[in-house]
């Protein structure tokens, strides 16, 4: 009679697991409910599979070992609870070493392959495009950003997110064509390079999948491809001040047609040459000299 109330104990866990593997899965589900997937829809970029891929196989492989874990705690209140009658401690028993080795080896094995999917996956994001189609400076400042179209010498100059006062209770909320957006060709081989005019900030791109930290006085670079046409919404990752939560952007996935008709729209609004360090805000990092007037030179 107990071998038969243990197995129904075991069998909960199993059927459990059974259930929803075999119930089906959505696009939705198949990548951890990660934005940039939709069903029918090619992935965002060149890079988010890979990053859905390692998220969701690292849940899968964490979830297996929290069931293993849940079901023999679980196996061992019941089994070895106290029964009515019962006086006293149970007998105790200590130094097991195949089980002593096996919590020791098994966990060092999986973050051990954590570690080296994490490393093969990342080494592949970080690889620079030896010939990219499309250089593209992006320039973070409190609270908005500065685009830079390198290869075409135009830019694109960035606000604030501005609020909607129209509202008389005061729930208008920020503007949105008045975000900076940024315009990227799909198909083409893009690097980003990253700066910063003040404090430290990130650029996301949320359905990317991918964020980088910029830092004042240094250049960080990020290489993606971006699959599908579409406006995707970016933000700063890094607390940055009083206005951090205003200091969003867009991203226009479009064609190179209409990616060459927004530069000759910048070029046509005078948005020539680049914006460079001169608006940097800081005046005491490395190779900066200290403001000084006319007759102290």
């Amino acid at each position: 009679m107990r071998n038969n109330r243990r197995l129904r104990w075991a069998a909960i866990p199993i059927a459990a697991t059974l259930a929803v593997v075999l119930a089906g899965c959505t696009q939705a589900q198949l990548n951890g409910f990660l934005p940039g997937f939709e069903e029918g829809e090619s992935p965002v970029t060149n890079n988010t599979s890979m990053v859905s891929g390692l998220w969701v196989t690292s849940w899968i492989v964490l979830l297996v070992v929290g069931v293993i874990t849940w079901g023999l705690t679980i196996w061992a209140v019941i089994v070895y609870r106290r029964r009515k009658g019962q006086t006293g401690l149970p007998v105790q028993l200590r130094y097991n070493m195949p089980i002593e080795i096996f919590y020791t080896i098994v966990p060092l094995i999986l973050v051990l392959g954590f570690f080296a999917f994490t490393a093969r996956d990342q080494t592949a994001i970080e690889t620079p495009y030896a010939e990219p189609d499309v250089k593209i400076n992006v320039v973070a400042k409190q609270w908005a950003w500065d685009f830079n179209y390198v290869d075409e010498d135009v830019y694109s100059p960035g606000i604030q997110g501005q609020y909607d006062d129209s509202s008389n209770d005061g729930s208008g909320g920020l503007v949105e064509s008045e975000l900076p957006t940024l315009y990227l060709p799909v198909g083409k081989k893009i690097e980003i390079s990253l700066n910063a005019r003040d404090v430290i900030h990130s650029f996301w791109v949320i359905d990317f999948l991918y964020k980088k930290d910029m830092f004042p006085g240094k250049t960080n670079y990020m290489y993606v491809t971006p699959e599908r046409e579409g406006t995707y919404k970016g933000k700063c990752a890094e607390l940055c001040g009083e206005y951090h939560s205003a200091m969003l952007f867009n991203v226009k996935v479009v064609s190179e047609a209409e990616y060459e008709s927004h530069i000759q729209d910048l070029r046509d609004a005078g948005f020539e040459g680049q914006l460079g360090a001169e608006y940097d805000r800081n005046t005491n990092l490395p190779g900066t000299k200290a403001p000084v007037t006319e007759e102290g030179e």
